[in-house]
């Protein structure tokens, strides 16, 4: 079993941007454990569409930085494989809507295997996927689907919405015996945050409040974390105080952070890129009712993408959530 990650006592605090953190990670996972590798569409001599493996085929080889075959049936299935020989793949889908080719192989063999053997086979796997929209791009490079793969029993959903989250989550990820969906928010990818290796980092699978406050919880995750943030500072221009929830893990569900929150606030609005019906939102909306039904003061509202494809990169900043439609929302609640 890879050993998890561990502040370094002599590290270093600086400033990334979410995409070179995601390398830094990987950079590290890669230097902690032989049996580490990466594999993907154009990771290696390019470094990725997104340049997020950039140097590390150089640096370890071609032999642990993989150039695949344009195949993403083929680059889980040979890391299923791979895995079962004691090795930890880290495979990449190059955009969201490219990883349905892979689905059958996920939905059925990666999150099925250990279940399948009675415990004894371990399934030490990551599949990134660059998700969600606000690129400017077209449908199979802004999609967001993450409920397929948390509705999906054997299977950890996990995103990041910082360059310190996107640095310790990777390896977390990397270091777990369980197969890990990594959902990585890739409109954040160019904004900088501190990195801390100093600290350790919290679990994997553990939400966080990134701010505080009384009167209504926003809950959200990856790139709505930011435009949640946004929205709060702007409600307490307008005597609004709004707590803001990063889930981080979207499946398993951190409840017990999630009903803190909300128990103090009362309120609950789940902000989401994705489709509306029976997404995430519907989920922690049932939950929190089935919890916290005579003590929120509001139903929980949702605010998320529409019931359609996606649109083209035109017009996506009218369906994507934006500060007007939280807002809205949070009026709506605090008016009931």
């Amino acid at each position: 079993m890879s050993a998890q990650p561990q502040a370094v006592p002599n590290g270093t605090k600086q400033t990334l941007t979410l995409g070179k953190a995601l390398n830094a990670g990987l950079r590290r996972a890669l230097e902690a454990d032989p049996k580490v590798l990466l594999a993907g569409e154009d990771i290696g001599r390019l470094g990725g569409v997104f340049r997020i493996t950039e140097g590390l085929q150089k640096d370890f080889g071609e032999d642990r930085v993989i150039d695949s075959p344009l195949a993403e049936s083929g680059i889980v299935g040979t890391a299923v494989g791979l895995a079962l020989r004691g090795y930890r793949p880290v495979v990449e889908m190059q955009f969201d809507g490219f990883v349905f080719p892979a689905f059958d192989q996920i939905t059925t063999q990666v999150a099925k295997m250990h279940f399948r053997s009675g415990g004894r086979i371990p399934m030490p796997m990551v599949i990134r996927i660059p998700y969600g929209g606000g690129i400017g791009s077209i449908e199979h490079h802004s999609e967001s689907p993450e409920t397929y793969f948390a509705h999906t029993p054997g299977l950890k959903v996990v995103t990041c919405s910082t360059p310190h989250d996107a640095y310790w989550m990777i390896q977390q990820a990397i270091a777990s015996d369980d197969p890990v969906v990594f959902l990585e928010p890739k409109r954040r990818y160019h904004e900088r945050g501190e990195v801390d290796e100093t600290t350790a980092p919290i679990a994997l699978h553990q939400a966080q409040v990134v701010r505080h406050g009384s009167d209504v919880t926003l809950l959200a995750y990856g790139p709505m974390v930011k435009t949640c943030l946004e929205a709060a500072a702007v409600g307490a221009d307008e005597g609004r105080f709004i707590e803001v929830v990063d889930l981080r893990s979207l499946s398993p569900i951190d409840m017990v952070t999630v009903s803190a929150s909300v128990r103090r606030t009362k309120r609950a609005i789940v902000v989401h890129e994705a489709h509306r019906t029976l997404g995430l939102g519907a989920e922690l909306a049932a939950r929190l009712h089935e919890d916290l039904f005579y003590v929120m003061e509001s139903p929980v509202l949702r605010v998320t993408g529409y019931d359609t494809p996606y649109p083209p990169s035109r017009i996506e900043e009218d369906y994507l959530p934006n500060l007007d439609r939280i807002l809205d929302a949070v009026d709506e609640s605090m008016s009931r």
